[in-house]
């Protein structure tokens, strides 16, 4: 069971911090909450004049004397019509009541939701790699999609209904007392016993729902690890497996759930019995009174109703503790995701970027994924703008990793890179990441058309441009084959296209982006020696007049290089290339470690 780690105070203010764009929608919520008081009111005076002034013939109210006619109040028939037109006026009230706040609380709590979900999407976009690998993306989704809406259920379906049971409790309250204060006191002598045992209740609830929803995120998880995989899943056979581990988990979460409703449905029941005790009470003290001379049966009749309507907020209120303590977790769980600091943030007065040169230079630069494991250490290297960099070695050496670092995927533990001279966490972030187009080993495609996956880094570029970067690509002559073009559906990520067509749809994004450095991360590795002479020929093209940094396993692949960097044994080794030239780097390098 996970321990709270925001006071509930503390949620209630950055909540409502969060909402003040909205608070004058919110103030006509409350507002339209309250005027449902009077109308509560209102609801059993027809029924309290009906017995008292029409069956046992005893003089109407004395506001409805003044307001009406002598004619009408001395004819019972007058009477009874009057009462039943104040019994549709009052219904009819009462509804566009609650026809205004449902349509406004619906506008105002989606537009909350909308922008918490867009506030944690967008945070957690910023958040690390080592977050994301670390925590998953099943969590980061549950909490942006099913844990956001808390904003919605606290502030527009929880406050509102609190404070409008809240002044309906007064109000009745107030009423009983003027009309009979002894069974006003003995209605409320069960509210002390309902406040103790909601305060009881609450922080267990508020812990079981913490565990209810870290497994309910596991069992998506596994969901969506499953979907992602489903092609090895199926090429190995292991559906029900699977299947079995997906049930595992939602069973798991299953017998949380129970847990929980188990001790909502104790709280409950508690709740209900000092309800009924308090009502038998105050039934047995008014049928004295009535029978002793001191009310009337109307007036009776009038507090049994009110009391319904007391004890209605009363349960309202204790029952909201539940609901109350679920919500109350979502919302931890998103400003916990909220709170999250990047690990490569801006600096404060970081530098703009328009166009780099090229020049990059790592300086005694040390990294490690943790305290525990260092990839590099006390790596230096320098390399000219325009250089065309190989990097071998065997899977896990860090090749990789070497080159997220020049994009500031992470930051390095110690030492710099330089960028032209500067160092890169000198730099705005999205300047300096402009600065690079990448070609990854799995290319990366959207469901979108060819056109949109092309234009991803540039989304305003005009269709001959997207045409230019697909023909330099050698795209260009299999899409116009495609049934719609350049607006062919690709399906989840790229799936309608096979390996090499996806290739060149990332190699004509890169050719659109013209940036001046340039990653190929084994971009051959997955293709036919046929497919692969038509990339190389459009990669040669694009690594012209560009920083380049080739990451392949055959070292074929790397003879257009001008230098080679091979990860080895813990080591950073120059292996010399037939393109080498002293005007064009050097290199420094220690163990690695």
């Amino acid at each position: 069971m996970q321990a709270a780690r925001y006071s509930s105070v503390v949620l209630f203010r950055r909540l409502l911090h969060q909402a003040r764009p909205y608070w004058l929608h919110i103030s006509g919520i409350l507002l339209l909450s309250m005027f449902a008081t009077p109308l509560a009111l209102l609801v059993p005076l027809p029924l309290k004049i009906a017995v008292d002034s029409v069956i046992d013939d005893l003089p109407l109210p004395a506001f409805l004397n003044g307001l009406l006619p002598t004619t009408l109040t001395q004819n019972s028939e007058a009477v009874i019509i009057l009462i039943a037109v104040f019994v549709v006026g009052i219904a009819l009230l009462t509804q566009l009541q609650k026809v205004g706040h449902a349509i406004l609380g619906a506008y105002t709590g989606e537009q909350l939701a909308l922008g918490f979900r867009s506030q944690l999407f967008q945070h957690a976009q910023r958040l690390s790699l080592l977050y994301h690998d670390t925590h998953g993306a099943a969590n980061s989704t549950f909490r942006i999609q099913y844990d956001a809406p808390a904003i919605q259920w606290i502030l527009i379906d929880g406050i509102a209904p609190f404070l409008t049971a809240l002044f309906t409790l007064v109000g009745m309250i107030c009423v009983t007392l003027w009309i009979d204060w002894q069974l006003a006191l003995v209605a409320l002598a069960i509210s002390p016993f309902l406040f103790l045992v909601s305060r009881i209740y609450s922080p267990k609830l508020r812990g079981q729902w913490h565990e209810v929803y870290r497994l309910q995120s596991s069992a998506i998880s596994v969901v969506q690890e499953v979907l992602d995989a489903i092609r090895v899943v199926r090429a190995f056979g292991q559906e029900t497996r699977e299947q079995q581990r997906f049930i595992s988990q939602a069973k798991a979460s299953f017998g949380a759930r129970l847990r929980v409703a188990f001790v909502e449905g104790q709280f409950g029941l508690i709740v209900g019995l000092a309800i009924a005790l308090g009502t038998a009470a105050v039934l047995y003290l008014g049928v004295r009174h009535v029978q002793s001379g001191t009310l009337t049966l109307g007036e009776l009749l009038l507090v049994m109703t009110y009391l319904a309507q007391i004890y209605g907020p009363l349960e309202t209120l204790s029952r909201m503790v539940t609901s109350l303590q679920r919500s109350l977790v979502s919302a931890e769980r998103t400003f916990a995701l909220l709170d999250q600091e990047p690990d490569v943030p801006d600096r404060a007065h970081a530098r703009p970027l328009t166009r780099a040169t090229g020049d990059i230079e790592f300086c005694r630069v040390a990294f490690g994924y943790d305290d525990a494991r260092s990839i590099f250490e006390d790596v230096s290297l320098s390399i000219k703008a325009g250089t065309r960099v190989g990097i071998v070695g065997v899977t896990g050496a860090g090749k990789s990793t070497l080159v997220s670092l020049l994009m500031r995927f992470y930051d390095p533990k110690s030492g710099q890179i330089l960028l032209d001279g500067v160092d890169l966490r000198d730099y705005k972030l999205a300047d300096l990441r402009h600065q690079f187009a990448v070609v990854l080993q799995e290319p990366t495609l959207f469901s979108t058309s060819i056109a949109e996956n092309i234009a991803y880094a540039r989304p305003q570029a005009h269709e001959d441009e997207i045409i230019a970067a697909a023909t330099a690509a050698h795209a260009h002559d299999f899409i116009v084959g495609l049934p719609e073009g350049y607006h062919t559906a690709v399906g989840e990520r790229g799936m309608q296209l096979s390996g090499g067509e996806r290739q060149r749809i990332a190699l004509a994004r890169a050719f659109l982006k013209d940036a001046p450095i340039l990653i190929l991360d084994e971009p051959t590795s997955a293709v036919d020696v046929q497919t692969e002479a038509v990339i190389m020929a459009a990669m040669e093209r694009l690594m012209d007049n560009r920083t380049t940094f080739m990451i392949a396993h055959r070292l074929s692949t790397l003879d257009r290089c001008d230098m080679r960097l091979e990860v080895k044994d813990s080591r950073v080794l120059l292996a010399p290339t037939s393109r080498e030239s002293e005007n064009h780097f050097s290199i420094n390098t220690t163990m690695i470690s």
